[in-house]
């Protein structure tokens, strides 16, 4: 036993549980079972033992053979989740993912997933909605495996980068092992976890009494069943997350774009100059928008997110940002060591919360979020999609988009113009007449940033936010194109009496053709 570990495990009667060889317990999982992990987008995740078991599927060629039903809050870290997909070791998988593995898994058919609204996922976890056809209805995860970064005198486990579904996955789990991640410091402190999160159900739910960002509604560490942990081992491996992609500049003009925006709100008084809290999405135009704010006039800033990036600590550091809320904290490998080296200065302004209080709809509309993320595409008329290529292959899934796109006093999508295909650097457009695919319908979305502008859609009828989109965001290149094919149906829609939102089916999806079979969406004619 380390002195390490021996520190962070104050509860002499589970400190009794360690397991000094893990892979002792690799007997314990069973083909079919449901397995629950901590862990949100690629942090705060278990490595040790998930390795360990992938190693035992592949060592003894079980590929297929031992498979899993695994229930996360969102993603894991690619060497546990990615890896377990290459051996198939998933079966059933919810709410989010990321990985090329898991990836080509499901758009295989090999892997059964359905992605959720992330605030959704744990509330229907503990209505039982994924497990129905189990066994123990109390109990149905056969297993949690947990990465904590402390355990306390009382037996509450203090979590490490990440919250997510924790609190309802172990409130669900038939057996409890904790990983005691001692090569990370302890998150003690920085954790906001209410005990109503999985002891209330309808219709006895209470308020979220989270009026600001900076609200505490819980304790700092969160008690479990000490009866149901059968063991507690030692992890030394940091989140594997590494480093960020570069600022292009494409994504400097989107930020320029919407950035623009936002002061203008601000000089018409329907925002203050403050702004109000931000949520934004993961990539490289997400990280230009809050790099670009820390090089604007705004101060004062507040952030009521779900995951927190690298350019956040840019954000607190140059003075901009008064405090971050969130579920998870995304950092690379140099953020993480910048911010450990800072904790006593960045653990004060921010806090970590389960991921039903952090995308909770009833508090991101109570604070008037401004939300911003990127979708795959969206069409003339407003709608988007964030998840499916083409209608059919699966990203990485809805994510909580649509928890703070559907709930914001602002939602924002933010995309390049085009995207390159092999043989043409713009062969898609990212504005198309019908997206294949809709997350996020026609009256959930307000503004549209691409390189060339934005596209204010609020209050404008069908018809007028098609002309704002293509003139404002669409490529030069796209624009008489689908200039064309909204006059025309307009023309023709009007004259039959169903000019509402002007379509015809029978050529809305020719650039989705065309791009599969000239490898471009630059059509020479609709009809």
């Amino acid at each position: 036993m380390s002195y390490l570990l021996k520190e962070r495990v104050k509860n002499a009667n589970l400190l009794k549980k360690l397991v000094k060889d893990p892979r002792d317990l690799i007997p314990l999982f069973k083909h079919g079972d449901y397995i629950g992990m901590s862990g949100f987008t690629g942090v705060g995740y278990p490595k040790k033992l998930p390795q360990l078991l992938a190693d035992h599927v592949e060592q003894n060629k079980l590929n297929g053979k031992l498979k899993f039903n695994l229930l996360v809050g969102a993603s894991l870290g690619a060497e546990v989740e990615d890896r377990m997909a290459k051996l198939d070791m998933i079966d059933i998988r919810y709410p989010h993912q990321v990985g090329k593995n898991i990836q080509k898994g499901i758009n295989e058919g090999r892997i059964r997933f359905s992605d959720q609204h992330l605030s959704v996922f744990p509330q229907n976890l503990l209505y039982g909605f994924y497990t129905k056809h189990v066994e123990n209805q109390q109990k149905p995860i056969n297993v949690a495996v947990v990465e904590v970064s402390e355990i306390k005198e009382d037996g509450s486990v203090v979590l490490a980068a990440a919250v997510g579904s924790t609190p309802e996955i172990l409130a669900m789990a038939d057996k409890i092992i904790l990983e005691v991640n001692t090569s990370i410091p302890s998150y003690d402190s920085i954790h906001d976890i209410p005990i109503s999160c999985v002891n209330e159900l309808p219709p006895y739910r209470t308020p979220i009494m989270i009026n600001s960002v900076k609200d505490r509604i819980g304790g700092t560490s969160l008690p479990i069943d000490a009866s149901k942990v059968i063991a507690i081992i030692e992890s030394d491996h940091p989140d594997n997350t590494g480093g960020n992609s570069p600022d292009d500049e494409i994504s400097q003009k989107i930020a320029n774009n919407l950035i623009q925006f936002l002061e203008e709100e601000v000089k018409s008084g329907r925002l203050p100059p403050q702004l109000l809290p931000l949520q934004s999405g993961i990539g490289n135009i997400a990280n230009s928008v809050i790099m670009g704010l820390g090089n604007s006039n705004f101060k004062n800033l507040t952030v009521y997110s779900e995951v927190l990036q690298d350019c956040f600590l840019n954000l607190f550091d140059k003075g901009k940002l008064d405090f971050a809320s969130a579920t998870s904290i995304r950092l690379s490998n140099e953020g993480f060591d910048r911010f450990y080296k800072d904790w006593d200065n960045y653990s004060k302004k921010i806090v970590l919360r389960p991921q039903s209080i952090s995308n909770a709809p009833e508090v991101i509309r109570r604070l008037g979020v401004i939300a911003m993320n990127t979708p795959v595409e969206i069409d003339i008329y407003g709608h988007a999609n964030s998840t499916c290529v083409n209608g059919s292959k699966m990203i990485n899934g809805l994510g909580g988009s649509g928890d703070f796109l559907r709930n914001a006093k602002l939602s924002i999508m933010h995309t390049p113009s085009v995207r390159p295909t092999k043989t043409d650097p713009i062969g898609i457009s990212c504005i198309v007449p019908f997206c294949s695919h809709i997350d996020h319908t026609e009256h959930d979305l307000d503004v549209f940033v691409t390189e060339y502008g934005y596209a204010d859609v609020r209050g404008l009828c069908p018809r007028d936010r098609a002309k704002v989109i293509i003139n404002n965001c669409a490529h030069p290149e796209y624009r008489p194109i689908l200039l064309d094919y909204f006059e025309n149906c307009k023309r023709k829609c009007l004259q039959n009496g169903s000019g509402h939102i002007p379509h015809d089916l029978e050529v809305a999806f020719k650039m989705y053709k065309n791009l599969k079979e000239k490898d471009t969406m630059r059509i020479a004619n609709w009809w």
